[in-house]
């Protein structure tokens, strides 16, 4: 992406316009600008301030260059632009055809008498420049949205798909067009899937079927490649990379992650990368003006990348071939908008189709799993040991039962007790930040949340009453506008907006993970030598404060050190009592906790021994518990009277890279605070620091390491917006120069 920007910027004239078709006026300009705003180049830069004064100037009037303008416009500077825009909405409009066989379509620009002319591709940027002026402000009449979506669905082929004319064979590309054309045009003419009554609202409509759409989608999954634009004439091929700027459409409108068993994104970014000329960082596609322009094809390859640079916020689980699972379909699109706004970050959601999905490691590339239900929810025994590993590895389960739907709510809490056993399922106090971590919310207009705790943190959020209902009505601009809506139905949805980002707050700690980014899960602590020879054996110190609150933390802290070291560590992962003899078996023991505890006299005995013969204890607090950090310096006060827990200095050699690991005597801590100023919810400060480790000395030997900050549930679970301590990377290097030094001692 960065070598595509180099380029399209070097070809930059000095008048901030790029070498436009004659009878295009700012047609390509408007389609570079955009690849570049897409590809992150930030609206200050020099190369999109000349460009958009080039652009403000220009007033074209063609269908396919005044729309492109029209989405710059509304992509930079809305508010400026808004008049432009609006004059842009009402061109484009009268634009459209009105009479004859092909109503509704648009052509190049004015439409000849008689309705000729028109076509799906004209159509298609009409519409996408249209609903992005109604975003910001323009008024766009409802008739011209209703003759397009009568168009558009008359004329899908009975295969399901679209073609460049009516009746014509369908193509990927303009199946591409359709698909999108009916999702624009139905959200702008349907009320949605919940309505308002008074200061009611029916969030229980019937089910509505995109039954177009769905047909489309269908046809992609049949006949998708990324190598060819299918067509159902022969010969395909013509237009690859304007195909491939529709795929990322669709998948972008929808939400769907997958098209049939195709993870549409990855499989388009690695052809992508592998075409792109490696000397200019152009692509050449296939088609007249894709071969002959690479301003035009490398742009087209480029707003396709740039979706990887939106990381995913939340996805929603499909989990029935019926509509159950998706009772209200704009709710996630206007949560994720909602959200956006807050953090000032341009994110995305998805769709997880539960049949395409292999592994654990698939469902981890979300952060968030969205489930809503009303008729049941019964799923695959193997689907189920994919929720329980996706949790177990940090995932997180953000659950309604809509409707009140009694069958949902019993089946959903069944399996998770059958997933977590251990974990209790419990009404979240007003305490718990998912109450106020983002914005407050009314007590007038809270529903119960159900939390369970698995992964050292609150890792499933529950309710048994409507939350998407109130999702699906914000997104309307009517909604917004309209003052004829009761303040009652404004509170439930600011209310409702407001635990939906609370949730995703919590659950995320606003920190994403990288699209591209890939998730391995590991189901052991090392390497497995058949006699085990030469393998390091660390064991986990049972107690009542919590002592297996994080799991998989020791093994990952374990297989960090090991890869980076290629040391051999044990695959067992034992839990040893202080009550009998099993410690003393191994060199090194760990522990770490949230609660309080205490030992008995056997218990603190026997640590004493071990210690003083050789020993060494590394402890962590989970989420920097004061409870367990107060026990643990309690305890180990208790055993060692004469000695004491004192600071490691920055200077230990611990802290350095001299037993082979890492430079630690600057890290990254996670400072969770409350916001000041009236903003009101949790923010999260990440400040450079030098760590902060305790340790006890026995006879000059540094025996005991301890940190009153986490580092178990950041080898866990990654970042948690609570959790005071160091973040992923450094918990991982502190601990593989802890574990170093041990060794060697």
């Amino acid at each position: 992406m960065e070598k595509a920007v180099r380029y399209l910027k070097s070809q930059q004239k000095q008048d901030g316009s790029w070498p436009d078709y004659a009878e295009f006026e700012a047609g390509v300009t408007s389609l570079v600008t955009l690849a570049l705003l897409e590809a992150g180049v930030p609206k200050d830069d020099p190369a999109i301030q000349k460009a958009m004064t080039s652009l403000r100037s220009s007033r074209p009037d063609k269908t396919y260059a005044l729309s492109l303008q029209t989405m710059v416009l509304c992509a930079v500077d809305p508010q400026t632009d808004l008049q432009l825009i609006k004059a842009n909405a009402a061109k484009l409009e009268s634009f459209q055809i009105t009479t004859g066989e092909r109503t509704g379509l648009w052509s190049y620009s004015t439409p000849r008498g008689g309705g000729a002319g028109g076509d799906n591709s004209n159509s298609q940027f009409a519409l996408l420049a249209l609903d992005e002026a109604a975003e910001h402000g323009a008024t766009v009449s409802e008739q011209t949205w209703r003759r397009a979506f009568l168009r558009w669905d008359t004329m899908q082929n009975g295969s399901g798909s679209w073609g460049y004319l009516p009746n014509s064979p369908g193509t990927g590309s303009m199946t591409c067009a359709g698909i999108t054309s009916m999702l624009i045009t139905t959200k702008r003419l349907e009320q949605g899937d919940a309505e308002i009554n008074g200061d009611h609202v029916n969030c229980c409509l019937p089910l509505k079927q995109d039954s177009s759409v769905d047909k489309g989608f269908d046809w992609l999954a049949r006949n998708m490649t990324m190598r060819t634009n299918p067509s159902e004439g022969g010969g395909g091929g013509n237009s690859l990379l304007y195909y491939l700027y529709g795929i990322e459409r669709v998948g972008r409108l929808s939400g769907r992650r997958f098209i049939g068993t195709h993870d549409w994104y990855r499989e388009g970014a690695e052809l992508l990368v592998s075409w792109q000329d490696s000397l200019d960082g152009t692509w050449r596609g296939t088609g007249v003006v894709e071969q002959s322009n690479p301003l035009v094809s490398t742009s087209f390859a480029l707003l396709f990348l740039a979706k990887g640079r939106r990381p995913v916020l939340v996805s929603k689980l499909r989990y029935t071939p019926n509509q159950d699972w998706n009772p209200h379909r704009h709710d996630l699109h206007n949560l994720n908008r909602h959200v956006e706004s807050l953090w000032q970050q341009k994110m995305t959601w998805q769709v997880i189709d539960f049949g395409a999905v292999k592994s654990a490691e698939e469902l981890l590339q979300t952060p968030v799993l969205w489930i809503s239900g009303k008729q049941g929810f019964q799923i695959e025994p193997r689907h189920e040991k994919l929720l329980q590993q996706y949790i177990e590895a940090g995932g997180f389960i953000f659950a309604e039962a809509g409707c009140g739907g009694a069958k949902f709510d019993r089946d959903f809490r069944a399996m998770l007790k059958r997933i977590l056993p251990e974990s209790e399922f419990r009404l979240l106090p007003p305490d718990h930040p998912v109450w106020f971590a983002e914005e407050p919310v009314s007590p007038d207009y809270a529903v119960p949340l159900w939390g369970l705790d698995a992964c050292c943190r609150t890792s499933v959020v529950y309710t048994p009453e409507d939350l998407s209902c109130y999702w699906e009505l914000f997104g309307s601009r009517s909604f917004l506008d309209d003052q004829s809506i009761s303040q009652k139905v404004r509170d439930q949805v600011k209310a409702s907006n407001a635990i939906g980002a609370n949730v995703l707050a919590y659950a995320t700690g606003r920190q994403l993970k990288d699209k591209l980014e890939r998730v391995e899960l590991t189901d052991n602590a090392g390497v497995k030598d058949s006699l085990d020879r030469n393998v390091l054996k660390v064991a986990k110190i049972q107690h009542l404060g919590g002592s297996d609150d994080a799991p998989a933390a020791l093994a990952n802290m374990l297989r960090v050190a090991g890869e980076q070291l290629d040391l051999r560590f044990s695959v067992e992962k034992p839990m040893v009592t202080l009550s009998d003899d099993s410690h003393q078996f191994y060199p090194i023991l760990f522990m770490h906790g949230r609660r309080d505890f205490g030992f008995n006299s056997k218990q603190r005995e026997n640590l004493k021994l071990y210690l003083e013969r050789g020993g060494f204890l590394f402890a962590d607090s989970i989420c920097a518990s004061p409870q367990f950090t107060a026990a643990f310096r309690r305890e180990i006060a208790a055993i060692f009277p004469d000695a004491k827990l004192e600071a490691i200095p920055i200077d230990h050699p611990m802290l350095s890279n001299e037993y082979g690991g890492f430079d630690i005597t600057n890290v990254v801590l996670n400072d969770p605070q409350t916001r000041a100023g009236g903003e009101g919810g949790l923010k999260s400060i990440r400040r450079q620091t030098s760590p902060t480790l305790e340790g006890l000395w026995i006879n000059d030997r540094l025996a005991v390491v301890f940190s009153p900050y986490d580092m178990s549930c950041a080898m866990e679970s990654g970042s948690s917006l609570q959790c005071e301590g160091y973040i992923k990377e450094d918990a991982a290097r502190i601990a593989t120069n802890i574990l170093l030094y041990a060794m060697q001692q």
